[in-house]
């Protein structure tokens, strides 16, 4: 077997872990149970992710649901504070792809991302700029672990399944990708990744 390609998810891989504040701070503008909010906030992101709810819609639903409302200036504070939340980026997960690009591998980004998020990451941060393939959910209105979105991916890399490394943070997305053959794994940190990609004979 010969890998050909490695490819990351990016929420909490190559960007740092959600920062828990962030809940505390929606919930507060809310005057919601902070329990209640997260659990809204990741119910609805999918179709958020999917590019089919704008991200103020997103935001309205958590609300009517929470039986909220809110000035549409106040929900515009809250997507700029959710874009902020996504932005802070691992150096060490960066160092990992830019070895991954330099051993001559194919380097791919496979996300569920909403519109707003891609556009205005793709203007302030240097990663989305090192991918030779950037599969993202909001463009091509399927998310993980639906098996079309992986499909996307390989398609547009030119690679088989079985020539693909994956990783990414959540069991659902990883076990989407084996069952397609592709040799996925949870993510853990950039050290262990690495231990992992050599253990596929890649050296980086």
């Amino acid at each position: 077997m010969k890998i050909k390609a490695v490819v990351f998810d990016y929420g909490q891989v190559i960007s740092l872990p959600h920062d828990p504040k962030v809940m505390d701070e929606f919930s507060k503008r809310a005057g919601a149970e902070r329990e209640m909010f997260e659990s809204l906030y990741w119910s609805y992101r999918g179709e958020y992710d999917r590019g089919t709810l704008s991200p103020g819609t997103y935001f309205k639903n958590i609300l009517s649901s929470l039986k909220v409302s809110m000035k549409d200036e106040e929900i515009d504070e809250m997507i700029e504070i959710d874009h902020k939340s996504w932005s802070n980026i691992n150096p060490e997960t960066i160092k990992l792809i830019e070895d991954v690009k330099k051993a001559g591998l194919l380097l791919g980004i496979l996300s569920n991302m909403p519109p707003d998020f891609l556009v205005w990451a793709k203007k302030i941060i240097p990663v989305f700029s090192l991918p030779h393939v950037g599969v993202y959910s909001c463009e091509v209105n399927h998310i993980k672990p639906e098996k079309a979105i992986y499909q996307k991916l390989l398609s547009l890399l030119g690679v088989e399944a079985y020539e693909t490394v994956f990783f990414d943070d959540l069991p659902v997305n990883v076990k989407g990708a084996r069952d397609l053959g592709i040799e996925a794994f949870l993510w853990k940190d950039p050290e262990n990744a690495r231990r992992e990609l050599s253990a596929l004979h890649l050296v980086l």
